[in-house]
């Protein structure tokens, strides 16, 4: 591990683990570049005729650095067409690979010969199910330059049964060897079961040049004499291996070995017989040792201090019976996290770094140590939620890049997301405030958090984790780079958790916050994601209960935002029989306010498209739009909707007027009533984006009424909220429109005096506008 020199956020750690140094500046612009062609992969690629095939585009070659970052990309993009993204790497000329990870995907062997051939030097395979035997001869045919071999959980590529009859009739056992790559100095086998240890002996015979072995989880290896060849082994890790003590001896004779590791998270493997004489008889015969992990046994012994030699009157002690002989040359690492009788608290322990839980330095250290057991981590990963729970943590950045690449290595691990979301919780909302500076790393974020969401979208912790974690960020501006996945998740939590759950109110809260501030393309589609549906859902599951709650009233505020100037989302309300649950909502709670003024909202979005107006035109309907002119719930915001709908019903002329009662001559008149009566300068709970529907109503010359409610409408929004609506008034030609009503003759009186409030209240704010200007010049 290196020091990390220099930085606010780090103590001396490693130079690579903090977050907010190390993301802070700008992204570079190749980073940009593949992000985009990633998305948009038809600007490099197109299809092989009659295939479903990617190929690269005639005359495009790319070198290694932006093929390797591609092939990533775009597998963590979409794992599901593996087969045809790897297709654009056969043509060896115009790409170049050399370091390869699979993680999971359904790669299959045909795939994984096409990346082979390129002669790689690295190759990593986790959770690559659909892998199988037959991939070990392209490794052999094809590996005669791989240098490092990690083959992780879930990748059944190796022959279990070959060795269960007669070894010597084995295939393998005749050819002498599992694969041949003479030039493999790493490999790496995890979590194998049921392996002849004539399996072991096979796989490693030719491999003599291996520098790092780990054969982390694997059961059944003997007693380990099949390495004693491996004369140039500087790493051997046997984490959750079983019956170690037989393999001592052979582990004694690995006189190059700079690392050991020997650590267990396994219940049943964590006591050794005669403890301290194991771990001096490895110690005193590994001369060469730097690194030794021995976290979760009791190898450490019970932490009686044995004085080792008195140097100058100096007494040196180790407080880990068994390493006295390192009191004077201390290990570079020592792992000792979740030890019997809690080594890593000890005060003298021979080491430089030790990873355990005694402060944060130690859980920092174990962190970076377990990245990839997540049995540890998960423990690990709990220490650091405390230590952000109670405010004690320094290293925020180095905290955060832990968290986040611990839930992008194990997606599919619950605990590690639950209590990784939990942390980042902690670290959005105070911790990591100088994170909201840096996109880049708000971005990164907010992925690996929908990641997990979306992977764990029915676990109930997991989703008010991810929610309220979101809820610390900027909505949209800081989600809309992932806008369609959000929704996708939120949907869920509002339609597809428990109804009345903490998740389903966060979550439709959140829905809405997106929906009221996002542009209208943006809000087609959330249409098109099934917003409307899933809210009509909600309402009519409230409707049976007879309840309403604040999930009834967003949801019916979320369509309100989602139809506005959105005319395809408006048709999804009325065809998901939207008026039917209007009405019974109306009935059922006739004095719910929050409600009425929502409904109405919304009904107003739906009245302003033309082609529309036609499903609200039936006598039912409008008995109900006029009898709520006389409403005085939420102020004037109930019987203000009311009339809105009505202008533009009525703004299309007598002739589409199809109803005999009310009347239309009626209805005009208890609207113009209605408007008489409201106070111009009444606060308002609603928020306009264009006026483009009301200054469309003030040129309806043949129906005054509706020029009376758009003035008026324009008249109060400028008077009690200049700032906003006076700029947008005059933006969209408002004041040209108004100055034509005033020198026309046919609107009334009233009419032309609110027309005229409107051009004095922009005066007066252009007027405002120029002293300040002056003032502050």
């Amino acid at each position: 591990m290196l020091q990390s020199r220099g930085c606010k956020h780090s103590k001396p750690l490693s130079a690579q683990s903090c977050l907010l140094c190390n993301d802070a500046a700008p992204e570079p612009l190749l980073d940009i570049c593949l992000e985009f062609i990633i998305k948009n992969l038809d600007t490099i690629c197109e299809y092989e005729p009659f295939s479903d095939n990617l190929k690269l585009k005639d005359g495009i070659a790319l070198p290694l650095e932006i093929c390797e970052k591609l092939l990533a990309g775009c597998l963590k993009k979409s794992k599901s067409r593996i087969s045809s993204l790897v297709n654009i790497f056969k043509d060896r000329q115009a790409t170049r690979l050399r370091r390869v990870k699979l993680r999971y995907c359904s790669i299959n062997d045909k795939n994984l010969k096409i990346l082979l051939q390129h002669r790689l030097i690295e190759l990593q395979l986790k959770h690559c199910s659909e892998l199988n035997i037959g991939c070990l001869k392209y490794i052999t045919a094809y590996g005669n330059k791989l240098q490092s071999l990690i083959i992780g959980d879930d990748v059944n590529i190796f022959p279990k049964d070959i060795f269960r009859l007669t070894i010597l009739d084995s295939e393998y056992y005749k050819k002498g060897y599992i694969i041949l790559a003479h030039n493999l100095r790493k490999l790496a086998i995890k979590n194998v079961e049921r392996l002849h240890p004539e399996f072991y002996m096979l796989l490693l015979k030719p491999l003599e040049n291996l520098t790092q072995l780990d054969l982390s989880g694997c059961s059944d290896l003997a007693d380990l004499s099949y390495t004693e060849h491996l004369v140039n082994l500087t790493s051997l890790t046997l984490y959750n291996v079983d019956r170690i003590e037989q393999m001592i001896p052979t582990i004694c004779k690995l006189k190059s070995l700079k690392h050991l590791d020997i650590s267990n998270s396994k219940e049943e493997n964590k006591k050794y017989e005669n403890a301290t004489q194991l771990l001096t008889t490895l110690v005193e015969n590994l001369p060469k040792l730097t690194s030794l992990d021995i976290s979760g046994t009791n190898l450490a012994g019970n932490g009686v201090a044995q004085l080792r030699e008195c140097v100058s009157d100096t007494v040196l002690a180790s407080d880990i019976p068994g390493l006295e002989s390192r009191v004077r040359n201390p290990f570079q690492f020592l792992g000792l996290y979740n030890t019997l009788y809690d080594a890593c608290l000890r005060h003298d322990i021979p080491a430089k770094l030790v990873s355990g839980n005694a402060n944060e330095e130690q859980v920092m250290i174990a962190a970076h140590a377990y990245i990839d057991r997540p049995e540890m981590l998960q423990n690990v990963l709990n220490e650091l939620f405390h230590l952000f729970r109670f405010e004690t943590c320094q290293h925020v950045g180095q905290a955060l890049n832990i968290v986040l690449e611990a839930m992008d290595r194990h997606l599919s691990e619950r605990h590690i997301q639950i209590s990784g979301s939990a942390t980042l919780f902690y670290i959005v909302k105070g911790a990591g405030k100088e994170l909201h500076d840096v996109v880049r790393i708000k971005r990164r974020i907010i992925t690996t958090l929908l990641n997990g969401m979306f992977s764990h979208r029915l676990d109930d912790t997991m989703m008010r984790n991810g929610c309220l974690t979101l809820c610390q960020f900027k909505i949209p501006q800081d989600v809309v780079f992932e806008y369609e996945r959000l929704v996708e998740i939120l949907l869920h939590s509002v339609h597809g958790m428990q109804p009345e759950s903490f998740v389903q109110r966060i979550g439709i809260y959140l829905l809405n916050s997106l929906a009221c501030q996002v542009d209208g393309q943006q809000k087609v589609k959330l249409g098109e994601l099934g917003a409307i549906n899933k809210m009509i859902s909600l309402i009519s599951e409230r409707l049976e209960r007879g309840v309403c709650d604040d999930v009834l009233e967003v949801a019916w505020s979320t369509m309100w935002n989602v139809t506005d100037e959105t005319p395809p989302n408006c048709k999804k309300f009325l065809e998901n029989k939207g008026m039917e649950y209007f009405l019974r909502c109306l009935e059922s709670f006739p004095d719910k306010e929050e409600l009425l003024r929502n409904m109405m909202g919304l009904l107003g979005n739906v009245a302003e498209v033309k082609d529309l107006r036609y499903y609200l035109m039936t006598p039912e309907y409008v008995s109900v739009f006029s009898d709520l002119l006389d409403s005085y719930s939420d102020g004037i915001e109930v019987s203000y909707n009311a009339a809105g709908v009505l202008s533009h019903m009525a703004s299309d002329g007598p002739e589409v007027w199809t109803i005999t009662y009310p009347t239309r001559e009626m209805v005009l008149r208890r609207m113009v009533v209605a408007i008489e009566r409201w106070d111009l300068g009444s606060q308002r709970n609603i928020n306009y984006r264009s006026f483009e529907p009301i200054l469309h109503l003030v040129k309806v010359y043949d129906t005054p009424e509706c020029q009376h409610w758009a003035v008026w409408a324009l008249a109060n929004l400028t008077k009690v909220y200049p700032e906003k609506y006076c700029t947008l008034v005059e933006s969209e030609g408002g004041l040209l429109l108004l100055e034509e009503l005033m020198n026309h003759p046919a609107p009334p009186f009233k009419v032309k005096q609110l027309a005229r409030i409107v051009h004095e209240n922009c005066r007066q704010y252009r007027a405002r506008n120029s002293c300040e200007s002056l003032l502050d010049g």
